[in-house]
């Protein structure tokens, strides 16, 4: 089979993503060889290597499969709650306290029981991990029998994702080693990592669910072009590339590629320029600080030539950054490639080519501004150019920079940024949007404050159900006069939602997946426990 399949499909797949995780390496060890018709063993080049290793209280998980630890709770295809190890939950009716029962006879893979206190003990260290784990609203976690009760400082409708993507940990086994060698009651027990190189891992027998059929499963940490080179020896059974490769034909591998919300959107400045961060990092400009230029920028944009010419067709057009999940109001969607009412936005607002050049002008402003990407990321600078060649009839200067992150972390508060999201909490717009998020490290980089905008977010955070969350995201992308979609300020220019591409051998079936998030950890293992080969190949 060769073709597109969506995340809904029968068949699946991932990519990788700039930021967080190493990028691959050009060679692997030679655990893959001897690979052809073995049916029993799996062989995954998916791409990044887990810089800080396999402990959840630290991070690792978040976006996929944490492969070795179980969650209390899951998301299933339809974006429903499911459990886990949990076998029921509530929270009271003033949302402050979420009670969890958890599965008896759980043992994790050395054999030892996992009890409460290792859900409470997991719980309190990622609290105190000072990682990207954010539980700073969770005030305190007490076990009594079987149930685990979770006490916030204040409701919040988000605190369930930490239910679902926060691994278990064993108290009794974790140590500062832990993330190196991780003990888990999840599907896979840990065997080698051979850092740089690969990681190998067997099925845990304890596991209470359904077993994977495969004995051993080894991901390869290599590099896109290596990891094609892999498939085409066929030494791997699942290769992630890039779409640039997906028209060479592979003996024995079928192209699949899965819908994804891994989205990529420039970041505008909101302010004028003048002020800085505590750390002297100038913050504001004054061109993409006009509502005009970002939304005629938004109308001008052609973001199916993008996916067609940047993407080869592997991707869809972007809205915002969680197209397609229960909390996106669909109602934002714009028609793009409007250049002519583009041209007449700027023009109302006084912008006017006065010298000639091709530029426009206001005052002694001109329409020109930076769009900064990492320099590491062809994807990136491919959408950055052809943004910038669009943009240019309309009379808007876009100059292109490649920069490595830690120059674009030090200019992104006054500089246009091509950036990369895309998670199954909406936490995430939240920090992307909120005016408390101004400057907090990579959210919300362009300082945009909008009150009406910030009092439904924060009645979202507050709902004592995801269902009316839901009504007041929504309402914070659009409400009919102002919201954060292109709609109302335009903060972003959302570009395109990569699909995440994968060369996969004939026959290997691997269920259903959600849409799939940004990268990092692998979420296409989500269901590895589920995969098998078809009998009939």
């Amino acid at each position: 089979m060769k073709g597109r399949l969506t995340a809904g499909g029968v068949i699946l797949f991932m990519t990788v993503t700039a930021c967080g995780m190493n990028e691959g390496k050009e060679t692997a060890g030679d655990a893959s060889e001897g690979k052809d018709n073995d049916q029993t063993n799996l062989t995954l080049a998916l791409g990044g290597e887990p810089d800080d290793g396999f402990d959840p209280t630290t991070g690792w998980g978040r976006y996929g499969s944490p492969l070795f630890q179980s969650t209390l709770l899951t998301r299933e295809v339809d974006f429903s709650i499911g459990k886990d190890l949990a076998t029921d939950y509530e929270v009271t009716d003033d949302g402050y306290v979420w009670s969890v029962t958890i599965q008896e006879d759980v043992v994790f893979s050395d054999g030892e029981p996992l009890t409460v206190d290792d859900v409470v003990y997991t719980f309190e260290t990622a609290k105190e991990s000072a990682s990207v784990v954010d539980l700073t609203n969770l005030d305190t976690v007490e076990a009594e029998g079987d149930t685990v009760d979770f006490t916030l400082h204040e409701p919040q409708s988000t605190f369930i994702h930490s239910l679902v993507t926060t691994g278990i940990v064993p108290k009794h086994a974790h140590d500062e080693n832990y993330a190196e060698a991780p003990i888990g009651s999840g599907p896979f027990e840990f065997i080698q990592w051979d850092k740089g190189q690969q990681l190998i891992v067997g099925v845990n027998e304890h596991f209470y669910g359904e077993k994977p059929v495969f004995d051993q499963v080894t991901f390869l940490f290599l590099a896109e072009d290596a990891a094609f080179a892999a498939a085409r020896r066929g030494d791997v059974d699942i290769a992630a590339i890039p779409p640039s490769f997906a028209s060479d034909d592979v003996e024995g591998m079928e192209i699949v590629s899965l819908e994804s919300v891994d989205n990529r959107g420039i970041s505008f400045p909101m302010v004028e320029s003048g002020e800085f961060t505590d750390e002297g990092y100038p913050i504001g400009n004054d061109v993409t600080s006009q509502e005009a230029v970002r939304k005629a920028i938004n109308m001008a944009l052609d973001r199916e030539a993008l996916v067609e010419g940047v993407l080869e067709g592997y991707g869809s057009i972007a809205h915002s950054v969680n197209d397609g999940l229960p909390w996106w109001n669909e109602d934002t969607t714009v028609e793009d490639n409007r250049m002519a009412e583009a041209k007449e936005l700027l023009e109302a607002d006084g912008w006017m080519d006065h010298s000639g050049d091709g530029i426009l002008e206001k005052e002694e402003l001109k329409l020109q501004f930076k769009l900064l990407y990492p320099a590491s990321d062809q994807v990136r600078q491919s959408l950055s150019i052809a943004v910038s060649d669009r943009l240019q009839p309309l009379g808007v200067d876009v100059i292109v920079e490649g920069k490595s992150w830690d120059e674009i972390e030090r200019s992104m508060h006054e500089h246009a940024v091509l950036l990369g999201w895309g998670s199954y909490n909406p936490l995430e717009m939240y920090h992307l949007y909120s005016s408390t998020m101004k400057g907090a490290g990579w959210y919300n980089a362009g300082y945009y404050k909008n009150e009406q905008v910030d009092a439904y977010m924060e009645k979202a955070l507050l709902a004592e159900t995801e269902e009316k969350a839901t009504e007041y995201w929504e309402l914070a992308q659009w409400d009919g006069e102002t919201g954060f979609s292109a709609l109302g300020d335009a903060p972003w220019a959302w570009l395109v939602n990569l699909d995440h591409v994968y060369l996969v051998r004939e026959g290997l079936e691997t269920g259903e997946l959600k849409i799939q998030p940004h990268g990092h950890g692998w979420p296409i293992t989500e269901n590895i426990n589920e995969w098998h080969f078809n009998a009939n190949d």
